[in-house]
């Protein structure tokens, strides 16, 4: 299903891992945009992740074709050892500006392991070919940690119209800077474009038009997303 000489390319983020970007990553991605369509009604939105839109996770079979890939070319360039526990899921965003809670308004960081000894990363393909439903942006807060920590906790409690209030911000997908965050560097989206990221870096999709983000897996802003949790190599 991957190729097994994908073309690889980097992009930096200041202070970060790079973005690692993989083009023509799929032998035939239409199998998996098929595979969604003839599943649409198995669909869910998994409140608990903060996904703004619906998800189906992937069956075991694929995901280990997916750690194959990783282990193959991205373990290397990030250090990493082995995977401990992975998962995946195809993904659609639909949901409109208005319907966005506080946190899913700002970027955000995947934690699925608070173990220090291990380290977590995620990934992106992107299964749509019109560029202009957004790729993903890296975010570098611009308040200590604890700050950053202490506003999520508050925002979390508060209902959209006291976020809006409160940041003076109208309801939408964060796509720019803002006096908490700095965008640092988007990848755009390109069709079976798979790009691997360290998910404790602050990210958010790129979404400039949300009025294309429909619940549909033929035109709509298909990903497949996985997660890996990892122990580094030594000295990583």
């Amino acid at each position: 299903m991957f190729d097994t000489r994908p073309n690889l390319q980097q992009q930096p983020i200041g202070g970060h891992l790079p973005c690692l970007v993989f083009d023509n990553a799929l032998r035939d991605p239409q199998t998996l945009v098929d595979m969604a369509v003839s599943n649409r009604s198995a669909f869910v939105e998994e409140a608990r992740n903060g996904f703004p839109g619906l998800a189906l996770r992937m069956p075991q079979a694929f995901n280990a074709l997916l750690n194959d890939f990783f282990l193959l070319h991205v373990r290397g360039p990030f250090g990493v050892r082995r995977i401990v526990r992975s998962f995946s899921r195809l993904s659609m965003v639909t949901r409109s500006p208005v319907e966005l809670t506080p946190l899913q308004r700002v970027c955000h960081r995947d934690y699925l392991s608070h173990d220090p000894g291990q380290r977590v990363f995620a990934c992106v393909l992107y299964l749509f070919r019109d560029a202009a439903m957004g790729g993903t942006s890296f975010y570098r807060p611009r308040r200590s940690e604890q700050e950053i920590n202490d506003l999520r906790d508050r925002w979390a409690r508060m209902s959209s119209t006291e976020f809006t209030q409160a940041l003076g911000m109208q309801s939408a997908y964060l796509t720019e800077s803002t006096d908490h965050f700095e965008r640092v560097c988007t990848v755009s989206a390109a069709w079976n474009r798979l790009i691997f990221y360290d998910s404790t870096i602050f990210h958010s999709g790129d979404i400039s038009q949300p009025d294309r983000m429909v619940a549909d897996p033929a035109s709509g802003r298909l990903t497949l997303n996985g997660f890996f949790v990892c122990r580094p190599s030594a000295g990583n």
